[in-house]
């Protein structure tokens, strides 16, 4: 079975993630699609960053009703902060039937080669990059099994989400309802 593994802080999951994540389940030769929600991103600072289980309640509700898609937690259990290389290290061993690929964006393609072990994932993982804003798809010289898919360039991020919800704008829209709902219900980011 071929999963992709989409990492991220889900710090909320919102509308752009979930149209990423369609678009490739159903553009892409993937079975499933794990949202593999990060305790601690060694690239970014944990400020307003909700609880571990918090994020993965807030993945949960986004996708409860596809099975297509999983939240996944393992990064939970693991060392902090959270290097993909151990992550796929160790659900390797865990799913030996599985081949898991890298979802990344972008972004994170350019900076790939700050990544920790990168060379062993360029050797053993297969990736699979969506277009950013102001993040070209350039041929760096990496060498590594890439495809990039032409998926609709999502501009929504969630630092915007968190911020126009601490001014107490009406975003609605841009989150899953039940997302909504819940960050609504706990006071989330306001």
């Amino acid at each position: 079975m071929k999963i992709g593994l989409f990492f991220g802080s889900f710090n909320p999951i919102h509308i752009g993630h979930l149209a990423i994540a369609n678009y490739i389940i159903e553009y892409t030769e993937l079975d499933k699609l794990w949202f593999v929600v990060s305790p601690q991103n060694p690239f970014k600072q944990k400020k307003n960053l909700l609880n571990d289980y918090q994020r993965l309640e807030m993945v949960n509700r986004a996708i409860y009703d596809d099975n297509r898609f999983k939240a996944c937690d393992i990064e939970f259990k693991l060392p902090r902060p959270s290097y993909t290389i151990d992550t796929l290290t160790y659900l390797t061993e865990k799913y030996p039937d599985h081949e898991f690929l890298l979802i990344i964006g972008a972004d994170n393609y350019a900076n790939l080669e700050k990544w920790k072990n990168c060379e062993i994932l360029l050797s053993q993982y297969r990736f699979i990059i969506y277009p950013r804003p102001n993040f070209p798809i350039e041929n760096k010289h990496i060498k590594g099994d890439f495809t990039v898919v032409d998926a609709p360039l999502i501009e929504i991020s969630s630092t915007f989400i968190r911020k126009a919800l601490s001014e107490k704008r009406d975003i609605r829209y841009f989150l899953n309802p039940e997302v909504f709902k819940y960050i609504d219900e706990m006071g989330f980011y306001s």
